[in-house]
């Protein structure tokens, strides 16, 4: 796997424009070493962000510099071993996000809430859970140890939420 690092330097204490790169960093998948200098592996979709990133720099007035990794297997590993534990935490707050629709859903059973608007409500939220599982899916490229168990959690809230379907469908009242 390839690397770039890029750091830059905003003009002034612009927060707005700092907040803006860190998202579109964050967003993308790139780790930070250290105060506006991050790590991002080379490859198609992360070269996107990247530029989208140094573009935010360079219309805030800043300056970005971008250096490609030509480094010892240790420092490629310890860029790995990085990227894989921003991608775990995430990974981890997937799951709990999960285990909230799911607790939702439950409640829903408990109140036997059956209603259009509430399974509306519901798919939106698994709907969610499902493009965040996309992205993050998408950015993993070092498979962190807690995605299995997020997986096995998404195909758990769709399973109650096809359950809930059909209980909302039932009490419509329809065969």
């Amino acid at each position: 796997m390839a690397w770039r690092i890029l750091t830059y330097r905003l003009a002034g204490d612009q927060s707005r424009h700092r907040v803006a790169v860190w998202r579109e960093l964050r967003r993308v998948g790139a780790v930070a070493l250290q105060s506006a200098t991050w790590a991002i592996p080379i490859g198609d979709r992360f070269d996107d962000g990247l530029e989208r990133a140094i573009s935010l720099v360079r219309r805030s007035g800043g300056q970005a510099l971008c250096f490609d990794v030509t480094a010892s297997d240790d420092v490629v590993g310890t860029l790995e071993a990085l990227y894989t534990t921003e991608r775990e935490a995430e990974w981890i707050e997937f799951s709990s996000e999960c285990d909230k629709a799911e607790a939702e859903l439950r409640r829903e059973f408990a109140t036997e809430k059956f209603t259009p608007a509430e399974l509306d409500e519901e798919e939106h939220n698994i709907e969610r859970l499902r493009r965040w599982y996309r992205e993050l899916r998408s950015k993993d490229l070092f498979v962190a140890p807690s995605a299995t168990h997020a997986e096995q959690r998404l195909k758990d809230c769709d399973e109650l939420l096809e359950d809930f379907a059909e209980r909302v469908y039932e009490a419509r009242g329809r065969p």
